[in-house]
């Protein structure tokens, strides 16, 4: 999303700034970014070990326990796709506080910067896949 919003890595971003209010929160905007990444990482590893224990039992693979196949699964992946929206609400805050907070600062600045109009929206999550640390 940070990627997205201002062509950057989060990590990189703080870089830009030496002090000031612009630094603090660009370092929460990578605090921010971190949190998704490992929060989605997280529901990610979740939702395959529950999509492949599914499988298992649709095709006969394995014996199904009375208590339920997901057991305890489909709860910690709520849970987690809870706490991942809310980490994502959380990074688009922090990215609109620091367009706020670098407005002011010089064309040059602005120009690496290039806000765009609206705030990003979240990536989409229909299929597993990795992700790269602060993106």
């Amino acid at each position: 999303m940070v990627n997205e919003a201002f062509g950057i890595s989060p990590r990189s971003l703080g870089r830009l700034h030496t002090e000031g209010p612009e630094l603090i929160v660009a370092e929460l905007v990578h605090t921010a970014a971190r949190h998704l990444d490992n929060l989605h990482e997280q529901f990610t590893v979740a939702a395959q070990h529950a999509a492949s224990t599914l499988t298992r039992a649709a095709t006969g693979k394995t014996t199904i326990n009375s208590l339920g196949i997901l057991q305890n699964s489909a709860t910690q992946i709520d849970i987690l796709a809870a706490r991942r929206a809310d980490a994502v609400d959380r990074l688009k805050e922090a990215l609109i506080a620091y367009r706020q907070v670098t407005a002011s600062e010089g064309a040059t600045t602005r120009q690496m910067h290039r806000p765009r109009a609206a705030p990003p929206t979240a990536p989409a999550i229909t299929q597993p896949a990795r992700v790269t640390r602060g993106r």
